[in-house]
This record gives structure tokens, sequence and C-alpha cells, in this order.
């Protein structure tokens, strides 16, 4: 499960914030403060760190700053009220990946996680996905069950990675038009229907398991 350490002093919107990523199906570690926040960053594996800039014992801009100076590159996305360029900058180049400004929306917040996340990913050479019996390998874009060859088109293949980078979550339709379609698609309101329909009768040609299942009223989920 990927894990994601919530550095934030007000402890409203941490619990806010902490609630929709644990929603979106992340572990999530908080931390109130800036001493607590770097010891947390250097004793957990993580993979991305959302850092409020004004904490009380030691400021984000600082825990940015040491962590990058000891190699530590987990992404690190900064929450601040400071909206001037100088201010982002400073942000930057202190090493942080992405900026948001307070306030925002938890949408926001969510979109910018997932990009950062999908980035990561990208570069660390993740390139075979696995789930039971199936594998998904995204340089030669071929897909097997067990040792069956799986002939998708390139949306089909698409939604199919979309959702072995998520197995056992639960993935609304929005989002996964979002993430697979675009945020602006503007077709067929049953396309993700139609596809996960397309995606099992090859997924169980051979009267395989189950795996990619509905959950009524929410979404998709691979789940064995």
């Amino acid at each position: 499960m990927t894990h994601i350490l919530l550095v934030e002093d007000e402890v409203k919107i941490a619990r806010l914030i902490e609630l929709e990523l644990s929603y979106e199906g992340y572990q999530v570690s908080v931390a109130y403060d800036g001493l607590t926040a770097l010891t947390a960053a250097r004793e957990l594996n993580l993979d991305l760190i959302v850092l409020d800039w004004m904490l009380p014992g030691m400021s984000g801009l600082e825990i940015c700053r040491r962590l990058r100076s000891t190699g530590n590159q987990v992404p690190i996305i900064l929450l601040t009220a400071k909206d001037e360029v100088s201010d982002r900058v400073a942000g930057l180049d202190a090493g942080a990946d992405d900026y948001v400004v307070k306030p925002f929306s938890i949408e926001e917040l969510l979109a910018r996680v997932r990009a950062n996340l999908r980035r990561i990913k990208e570069t660390t050479g993740e390139n075979i996905l696995k789930f039971a019996d199936l594998s998904l390998n995204r340089l030669t874009r071929e897909v097997y069950r067990s040792q069956r060859l799986i002939e998708l088109t390139a949306k089909e293949f698409d939604l199919l990675d979309y959702l072995l980078s998520h197995p056992r979550q639960v993935i609304t339709r929005d989002r996964i038009l979002e993430e697979v379609w675009g945020y602006d698609f503007m077709g067929d309101s049953n396309i993700i229907e139609v596809y996960i329909r397309y995606l099992r009768l090859k997924l169980e040609a051979n009267n395989e398991k189950r795996i990619l299942q509905t959950v009524r009223g929410v979404g998709y989920v691979l789940r064995d």
C-alpha cells in the first residue's frame, strides 16, 4: 500500500486530509510538528510527503533541505499560504516537488498526490505489474493470464494498467474517467461499463476466476 506522511499542525485540517487520503486507499502517517516529521521521514518507508510550510519546531522548508541534503528523494508536496513567486521559488529550490496554496480544495490536493505518485512510478522502472495470475508488461504491452497471452486494444490495456496499479482498492467511475480517459472526457457515459465488459470477456475466456469485480453504486476493484 502506498504510504504517505502528512505533516500539518492544524489538527482539524490534518484530520480532514488524513480521512480523504485514507478513503483513496493510501496508508497515512501524521506528524504535527517539524522535528517529529523529520524523524518520521527518515525512519519510515514513504512514497510521498504532504508537508505544511509553517510548523512548530522546524519549518517545512528546513525539513525539505535536510532530507535532500542526505539524498532522500521521496516526493514532497508543500502546503502553504505563501503565494508570492519568490516563495514558490524558495520552496522548489529547497527540494519540494510540488506546491499547493492554502486555501485549497481537497480534490486539487488529491490530484497533485496522484500526479506525483504517477511521475515517480514512471521513473522507477516499475514496468511489470502483477496481481494473482495476471501480469502486465508496460514495455512490451503484453498481458498474460497464467501462460495465456491476452490481446488487448490500447484503451483496454490502459484501463487494466490503471486497475493493476491500485490492486484491492475500489476505484470510482469518476476517478477512472479522469485518469484513463481524461478529466474533460465528454463521450458515452457508459464507456467504462463497456470496457469493463470487454476486459472480463478476455480475462475470463478460459473460464478463469473473476478478479475484476463490481462494487455496486461505487466502482470496480481487482480482488482475488
